[in-house]
C-alpha cells in the first residue's frame, strides 16, 4: 500500500468536524467559570495553560468553594490521568520524532483530538507531526475563543447548571466513542470491553475511591480487549 503524506493543513481540515463541539463545550466552560466568580482574563489564561474541559469545570467549582491549591492540583491530576492511556495508544505512531516534539504534541492532546487521530493515523501515513500540530492548534484556538465568549455571556446567566451546560463535555465524548465503534466494526470485541469495564469498575469500587476505580477499570478493560483481539 503506498504511503500517504499528511500535512499541517490536512490536520486543520480534519479538526473542522469537531469545532462545533469545542465551541459548545468551551462556551459552557466559560459560562460556568464566570458564574463561579472567575474573570474573563482568568478563564482565558486557564484555557491557554490548563486547556482541559473537564478540569476547567472542576477548577472553577473548587475555587468557588474555597478549596486549597493542593487539593485542586491533585484532583486535576487524577481527572486527567486518562491522558496517560490516550498518549500510550498514540505513542507508536510518533516514535520517530524527538522527545521535545512529542512533548509539544502531547501537551495539546485532548479527548477529541485523540478520537480523530486514533482513526486517521495508520502505519502507512507520514509527516504525522505536521498533521497533529495543525489539528492541535486549530482545536485550542477554537477552545480559547469559545471560553472567552462564554465568559463574557456568563455574566448574564446566574445559574448555568439549570441549562445542562455541565453535560456538554461527556455528551461530545460519548458521540466520538460511538463514531469510533461504528468505524472499527469490531462489535464483539467492543461489547466485551464495555461489559468488562462495568464489571471491573463495580469490583474496584468496593475497595477503591471512585476516581481510582475508574482508572483501574479502564486499564483492566484495555488489557482484556488486547487479549481478546489476539
Amino acid at each position: 500500500m503506498p504511503l500517504e503524506r499528511l500535512t499541517f493543513w490536512g490536520g486543520v481540515k480534519d479538526c473542522i468536524p469537531t469545532l462545533l463541539g469545542y465551541l459548545s463545550i468551551g462556551f459552557a466552560a466559560g459560562v460556568v467559570g464566570a458564574a463561579e466568580g472567575l474573570s474573563v482574563l482568568e478563564i482565558g489564561l486557564m484555557s491557554v495553560f490548563l486547556y482541559a474541559g473537564s478540569a476547567q469545570f472542576i477548577v472553577a467549582g473548587m475555587m468557588s468553594a474555597g478549596s486549597s491549591i493542593l487539593s485542586i492540583i491533585v484532583t486535576v491530576f487524577f481527572v486527567n490521568l486518562r491522558h496517560l492511556l490516550l498518549s500510550a495508544a498514540l505513542a507508536p505512531m510518533f516514535r520517530q520524532y524527538s522527545a521535545k516534539k512529542n512533548f509539544i504534541l502531547g501537551a495539546q492532546l485532548t479527548d477529541e483530538t485523540f478520537g480523530v487521530a486514533i482513526n486517521r493515523l495508520t502505519p502507512n501515513t507520514t509527516h504525522r507531526d505536521q498533521w497533529m500540530l495543525g489539528m492541535n492548534i486549530t482545536a485550542q484556538i477554537n477552545w480559547v475563543l469559545a471560553t472567552l465568549v462564554g465568559a463574557w455571556f456568563g455574566t448574564w446567566i446566574p445559574n448555568p447548571q439549570q441549562f445542562g451546560l455541565g453535560f456538554a463535555l461527556p455528551a461530545m465524548f460519548a458521540g466520538l466513542v460511538v463514531q469510533s465503534l461504528i468505524h472499527r466494526k469490531k462489535f464483539r470485541t467492543d461489547l466485551i470491553v464495555a461489559g468488562s469495564t462495568i464489571v471491573y469498575f463495580v469490583l474496584a469500587f468496593l475497595w477503591l475511591p471512585g476516581h481510582i476505580a475508574v482508572i483501574a477499570a479502564a486499564v483492566a478493560a484495555a488489557i482484556t480487549g488486547m487479549v481478546v483481539e489476539r
